[in-house]
């Protein structure tokens, strides 16, 4: 407005109305979204269209982070959970184990599927808008200040989402504290804390820019949360992973509970809606009714036992039907998840990698019975959609290549031209993938399968599409365009 019309309404003649406040919905709603365009907007590795320089990784700005805030997360029980395929699941597991036994717990987990505040969760609860809004007003002003004068260049999104789980889960008196490793273990943000137990679930390769192209090299990151004395509890593994395992933690003191020698399981029965478990753990035998499909979940489902285990070893009240009750009562979405049990039936999995696929095809096959298999496909640039393609072919499907909002997504085109290369048939290609979902429903068959996958954010945006979830959208971030964006090899 020009100083001369602000000078005419000045003088005036008509009365002014005064300006309706907001409502509490409202200003709560503004919080909310000022506090995501703040923690989003901050530089943030796991979404960006490089992978970074792992060099460039340290610990120090994140310890700076949490000693200006007063070491919350030194005053929770912690159990750190590192691991390429299934420490999601298995830090759910022991959550839900730990939650059936009377304790409150918190959980912190990357990447959320649908809303930044499924993160930070109080067993399985999100923290609430207002809950992410207050943590950010709190520690917003640190968060300035280390940028400013702490040495160590600005904070980023993870490190600013960790330090908001350590600080909530200390406001709330959680009993302990469930932390999932971001990326590696070594050099990643969450391993400032002591653990009471740390979990190192299978090892493959996955972000070989970042971590190395080796499993050995992939091992010795992860094994940087075995911590002096710390018990851990490791998944079966490569031979040259547990190599890696059992040197650190003999150099380190640390008891290796080596699950693959230690605890035995067994799948009685399974369909669609979940496995009948047999585990011989480490103190007892246990028998669940595991909501999570997949010989996978077996072996996250006997890892999460045997911490359980070590924890009550240590103190911890946890029983045996503490531990029944826990696994038969975890929710987990996005991990073989079936939407539509027929015509068609639809099934996401965030699989991720070329191993996590071939798991992902061993369950496919043995869980349903279909005549032709649809599959959304989309990757994440850095991540071998190649290699996955080629494990895809296993199931000789019809290929909808997508690109997901992530801004790390491959462009739909990429994707379909390295599925084409791989002997794949592509029936159609789009950057929308609620669009294609539709499309891939309407290619669907009597008897046919819909099959989402190749990354959490495609499972994701097919489960939006079939559930009426509003996704949450942050416009702020830069997603690189063109065929260039985002590495698929």
């Amino acid at each position: 407005m020009s100083s001369v019309e602000t000078r005419g309404e000045a003088h005036s003649s008509k009365p002014t109305s005064p300006r309706t406040p907001a409502s509490p919905q409202t200003q709560s709603a503004q919080a909310y979204d000022l506090a995501l365009e703040r923690v989003m907007g901050l530089a943030d590795f796991e979404r960006a269209s490089h992978s970074p320089d792992h060099s460039s990784f340290h610990l120090e700005r994140m310890g700076l982070l949490v000693q200006r805030l007063g070491d919350p997360h030194l005053t929770t029980p912690t159990i750190h959970v590192a691991g390429t395929k299934g420490k999601g699941s298995t830090a759910a597991m022991v959550t839900s184990i730990l939650a059936s036994a009377g304790y409150r717990v918190g959980l912190y987990t990357s990447p959320h599927l649908h809303s930044a505040v499924e993160r930070i969760r109080v067993g399985f609860e999100p923290t609430t808008h207002q809950e992410f809004a207050s943590l950010v007003d709190r520690i917003w002003p640190i968060v300035e200040e280390i940028g400013r004068e702490g040495g160590y260049g600005p904070v980023t999104t993870f490190e600013m989402l960790t330090a908001m789980a350590f600080t909530h889960f200390e406001g709330v008196g959680a009993d302990f504290q469930v932390i999932e490793v971001g990326l590696g273990g070594r050099l990643d943000s969450t391993n400032v804390v002591e653990p009471d137990v740390c979990a190192i679930t299978s090892i493959s390769l996955d972000h070989v820019a970042t971590l190395g192209d080796t499993v050995s090299r992939i091992a010795k990151e992860k094994a940087g949360i075995i911590k002096n004395g710390v018990p851990v509890v490791v998944s079966p593994q490569p031979d040259d992973a547990l190599s890696v395992f059992r040197w650190v933690s003999d150099e380190r003191s640390a008891p290796l509970i080596y699950v693959d020698e230690r605890v035995s399981w067994r799948k009685d029965d399974a369909d669609v809606s979940g496995q009948s478990i047999g585990i011989v753990g480490l103190r007892d035998t246990y028998s669940a009714r595991l909501p999570l499909l997949g010989d996978h979940q077996l072996e996250n489902a006997a890892t999460a036992t045997a911490v359980a285990e070590v924890l009550a070893d240590t103190g911890a009240s946890i029983s045996k039907a503490h531990i029944e009750s826990g696994l038969s009562s975890v929710r987990w979405p996005a991990r073989l998840e079936v939407l539509r049990e027929g015509n068609p039936i639809v099934v996401v999995d965030g699989a991720h990698n070329p191993y996590s696929i071939r798991r992902l095809i061993e369950a496919v096959r043995e869980y349903f019975q279909f005549r032709r298999a649809i599959v959304v496909f989309g990757a994440l640039g850095g991540h071998s959609a190649k290699n996955m393609a080629a494990e895809l072919a296993a199931l000789d499907p019809l290929v909808v290549a997508v690109r997901s909002r992530h801004p790390r997504s491959a462009p739909s085109r990429a994707v379909a031209e390295v599925a084409t290369n791989e002997g794949l048939t592509v029936l159609y290609e789009s950057d929308d993938v609620g669009k294609a979902s539709r499309r891939a429903l309407e290619l669907a068959g009597e008897g046919d399968l819909v099959l989402g996958t190749g990354s959490l954010s495609v499972a994701a945006e097919i489960i939006e599409e079939m559930k009426g979830i509003a996704p949450e959208l942050y416009p702020y971030i830069e997603r690189p365009s063109g065929i260039g964006a985002g590495s698929v090899v």
